[in-house]
């Protein structure tokens, strides 16, 4: 095994116990994932564990140094829409990277977007639930993503921060995502930039800076991490689940996704070409470095009272917690402290399949009637719940603080 940085390892055996240092020591993997699988087919092969985005960051720090940021986010806060035009006087040379970032890539094949909106609208429940749950409660098990989740301005107020999660995901997902009359173009280049406000922000924070193995959040890696905790894992679940998928909608569906990369900062030699390609990454820099830490077991504790005080009657904690274990296994289940549920860790395990398969008109029975219809207002009632989230309006605001609460 190569060399850890000692500092590192410490940390990580003090905070973490054995899974995190498990969780460092993949760290410490050299990048081999290639260039050519990428969507260009070629690329320097860097690894994007030391990259970040040299733009974004000298300007946003820049801007928050000069204590600009409030200002700049009184400015944008009315900038919603793809084609609206980028706000007069913005300070510092930041209008005219917004009048960049905000243009597609000229690889963007319209003929694929299109095909997503077809995949996103036959698999909008599963998507809701994937989206909204599945990947959040992964988020926590990521050690990275968790820490600077929990000490950043983000983890002092859980709630806006799942708003602003399932906004991205709503807003790539739909019909108009990146037509000019869309929202997602402008959506990814705001959690751009409070990604640069962010690795700028936080290694001021001496807790975040004794529980981090890295001197900078958010690298490229990082990115592409939780880039696969959304539409990597979507696609992983649902064709485990059997749900029947178009070739050419699935494509469009990866498509979108790598638009929303690039749109997001990343290097196109690190955004993956087909599904396969994908996957290949994700076993390199997802799987191995899935660990508990204390940040992440506080951060799902606030996830699985998702349902709390909402007059949605399934979404308890045990039914949410039923819900982890099913998706994301025992493992990550156990790590988190869920407890296996007497009655709906079973039903799921065992009814899952077959709703599916009557839900896609695999199946005309084998449900029980009351079965389907729990596990299918579930569904309803946390799309519900993700969809009632994002009425109200949600602002994308470039942080200028840490966690208050933790320093």
């Amino acid at each position: 095994m190569h060399e850890l940085n000692r500092r590192s390892l410490l940390r990580a055996g003090g905070t973490l116990g054995a899974a995190g240092v498990l969780a460092a020591a993949t760290q410490a993997v050299p990048w081999t994932w290639s260039p050519a699988w990428s969507r260009p087919g070629e690329g320097s092969g860097a690894d994007p564990r030391a990259v970040y985005d040299p733009e974004a960051d000298e300007l946003i720090g820049r801007l928050i140094d000069r204590g600009e940021i409030p200002r700049v986010n009184d400015m944008l806060r009315g900038w919603t829409t793809n084609a609206q035009p980028v706000p007069a006087g913005l300070p510092g040379g930041l209008g005219d990277f917004l009048e960049r970032a905000v243009r597609l890539p000229e690889w963007t094949d319209h003929r694929k977007l299109a095909d997503a909106v077809r995949f996103n609208e036959k698999r909008g429940t599963y998507l809701g639930v994937l989206y909204g749950f599945a990947s959040g409660m992964m988020s926590t098990v990521i050690p990275r993503e968790a820490r600077a989740v929990y000490y950043s301005k983000g983890g002092s107020d859980m709630k806006s921060r799942i708003s602003k999660t399932a906004k991205l995901g709503y807003d790539v997902g739909a019909r108009n995502a990146y037509q000019p009359d869309g929202e997602m173009a402008v959506t990814a280049v705001k959690t751009r930039m409070s990604h640069a406000a962010v690795r700028h922000l936080l290694p001021r924070s001496p807790h975040w800076d004794r529980a981090a193995d890295e001197a900078r959040p958010i690298s490229q890696a990082d990115i592409m991490v939780t880039w696969h905790s959304l539409p990597t894992t979507v696609m992983r679940n649902l064709r485990a689940w059997g749900v029947p998928l178009d070739p050419a909608e699935s494509e469009g569906f990866l498509h979108s996704w790598q638009v929303t990369a690039y749109m997001l900062g990343v290097e196109d030699q690190y955004i993956p070409a087909t599904w396969d390609t994908a996957d290949l990454q994700a076993r390199q820099v997802l799987d191995p470095i899935l660990a508990p830490t204390p940040e992440g077991l506080k951060l799902a504790d606030m996830l699985l009272d998702l349902g709390y005080n909402i007059d949605l009657t399934l979404l308890t904690r045990p039914v949410l917690g039923a819900l982890t274990r099913f998706i994301l296994g025992d493992q990550i289940a156990d790590w988190l402290h869920i407890p296996r549920e007497p009655v709906w860790s079973p039903l799921l395990e065992t009814a899952w399949g077959p709703f599916v398969a009557v839900r896609e008109g695999l199946l005309t029975a084998g449900v029980p009637r009351e079965t389907y219809w729990m596990i299918d207002e579930l569904l309803r009632q946390f799309v519900l719940y993700y969809m009632a989230e994002l009425r109200m309006p949600i602002a994308i605001e470039i942080p200028t603080f840490n966690n208050p609460n933790y320093g």
